[in-house]
């Protein structure tokens, strides 16, 4: 896959009684290439064009300037061989028909897909193995957990045998376990030779799953490369968390002055307020934000190494 300066606008207009006309840039001229075999991913938060980017990729959406190739095939010019090898799965509940077993929705989209018919039932059997939906396929999909659903929108978009898999945040709203089902499954794709794009807001999955990342802020890629190179480029040192109870902000101007303090930030955790300083490398900056936090009601104190999770709230908070 190969991206070049690729964007997209839209007019889009604002206001009630005298409505006016705007025009937006939802991607400013992204460029990347994803190997094949390769599991990408394009991180970022709400708004930032991931998944305009992807309604591109696969022809959804057409570029407003700029160039991408699909295994070699122009998303412009060649959509319709594009489409024929790629496949899309997108997150939440839509897109099956919940009144009909697993199975059934599997026949009912191979043929859409026009998979012919004497291959339907192995490519279903291979595809619920896969997935592991066994003994379930034939269970109408209103009884489907949330994660079960998920796996089934995977089987349902391998149909085709798509040499490349776009993944938009498929995991969202699915608990623990089928979270991780559904990464076991991903990384079951990758080894069987699927390219994947995958885009996601946790973190952690990105972390394990990711062979490269990019990170867009506001429709532009502000960094790129593996995981680690992420990390080590932009968090460096160590990282202090300190759950405080009561008012965290009146202080944090001092915990902010403290010599060998890189940046501060503050996230809400219920009643508490969890207070994350990152530092310097080779500073040791624990005990002097412990004094610095004197007369707050404090909780649990920890430090530890810099995550993906830093790095990318350090890349999407730059000025």
């Amino acid at each position: 896959m190969e991206v070049e300066n690729i964007q997209r606008r839209y007019r889009a207009r604002t206001g009630i009684r005298r409505r006016a006309a705007r025009e937006v840039e939802a991607v400013r001229g992204l460029s990347f290439e994803v190997e094949r075999g390769e599991l990408f991913g394009l991180l970022g938060p709400n708004g930032a064009g991931k998944t305009t980017t992807i309604k591109m990729l696969i022809t959804l959406l057409l570029p407003s300037g700029g160039s991408a190739r699909v295994l070699g095939h122009d998303v412009v010019r060649e959509a319709r061989e594009v489409r024929r090898h790629v496949g899309y799965v997108f997150g939440g509940d839509r897109g099956l028909y919940e009144r009909l077993s697993g199975l059934d929705n599997l026949r009912y989209f191979a043929e859409l897909y026009a998979v012919p018919a004497r291959e339907q039932r192995q490519r279903i059997g291979e595809l619920v193995e896969l997935v592991g939906l066994q003994g379930r396929e034939r269970e109408r999909v209103e009884g489907y957990s949330r994660g079960m659903r998920q796996r089934l929108h995977i089987a349902r978009g391998l149909l085709h045998r798509p040499e490349v898999l776009f993944l938009d945040e498929p995991s969202i709203g699915i608990d623990p376990v089928g979270a991780r089902e559904l990464r076991t499954t991903v990384a079951r794709l990758v080894e069987l030779g699927t390219t994947v794009l995958l885009t996601t807001h946790y973190m952690f999955e990105a972390d394990e799953l990711c062979d490269r990342i990019a990170v867009i802020a506001a429709g532009e890629i502000v960094a790129q490369g593996t995981p680690q190179e992420l990390k080590r480029g932009v968090v460096e040192g160590r990282v202090v968390e300190v759950e405080v109870f009561g008012d965290a902000q009146s202080v944090l101007d001092d915990v902010r002055a403290l010599a060998g303090v890189t940046s501060v930030s503050v996230e809400e955790r219920g009643q508490a307020q969890l207070v994350v300083v990152r530092s310097d490398a080779g500073a040791e900056v624990t005990s002097s934000v412990l004094a610095a936090l004197a007369g707050q009601r404090l909780g649990r104190v920890a430090t530890r190494e810099p995550t993906l999770e830093d790095a990318y709230v350090e890349l999407v908070n730059r000025p």
